[in-house]
């Protein structure tokens, strides 16, 4: 499965939608700053890892949840 993960003013959310550019993203993003992906979701899990140690719960849980999940986005969630 593909992932992005995507930047706002105000958040980082991760997509499974399959957008055919970065400008579809910024299209549904009011706010939006930048987005990383198309990657597998191994290297989204690898990459949050390495990057954001307050993600919680970890990175991998939050990878792991929205593959499960029927959502096609997941808001990530940091230490306060």
């Amino acid at each position: 499965m593909l992932l992005h993960i995507i930047y706002t003013e105000t958040a980082m959310f991760l997509s499974k939608k399959a957008y055919p550019s970065w400008r579809d993203i910024q299209g549904e993003y009011s706010a939006y700053k930048t987005s990383l992906g198309p990657w597998e979701a191994d290297a989204v899990t690898e990459y949050l890892q390495e990057e954001y140690s307050d993600l919680v719960p970890s990175g991998a849980v939050q990878v792991a949840e929205l593959v499960r999940s029927d959502s096609v986005q997941w808001q990530l969630t940091f230490l306060s």
